[in-house]
């Protein structure tokens, strides 16, 4: 089915942004003093957001789809999985995201970086939930 096969894509697409993330440039920008490290975290997570917000919503579309298709309960687990990524950021993310956005460069320190290293705590929770949705779709499309 061309829409589930379209669907893992955006999920792997997802996960790989997500965990590229985690392991690449957050612990990269850890290693910034304070100062560059908020001044790299604010442009940089702008960006992560333009791509990753669509790719979640795409990723939900597409299970959906796939799920009226095929009547297949796993694709609908697949598209919560996807569209959870939203709750997450909005409940459990965003609160620390306005902080650091609405921080000034200039005076960070301790507790700006103590606040990146708990927003990257955070978004291991969106990384897992690419990741668990990558084996669900796998799960979905078996006849």
């Amino acid at each position: 089915m061309l829409i589930g096969q379209l669907a893992l894509i955006v999920a792997a697409m997802f996960s790989g942004a997500a965990l590229y993330i985690n392991v690449a440039d957050q612990p990269a920008g850890l290693g910034l003093d304070d100062h560059a490290l908020l001044t790299e975290w604010k442009p940089s997570y702008k960006h992560g957001l333009a791509m990753q917000a669509p790719l979640a919503v795409i990723g939900f579309l597409l299970g959906l789809a796939a799920w009226w298709q095929a009547e297949h309960v796993g694709w609908l687990i697949v598209a919560l999985l996807m569209i959870a990524n939203w709750p997450v950021t909005f409940f459990a993310i965003m609160p620390t995201n306005n902080r650091l956005m609405a921080a000034d460069p200039a005076a960070a320190g301790t507790e700006s970086r103590a606040m990146i290293e708990r927003w990257g705590s955070l978004h291991a929770v969106r990384t897992a939930l690419g990741f668990a949705s990558c084996p669900a779709f796998l799960w979905a499309s078996l006849p």
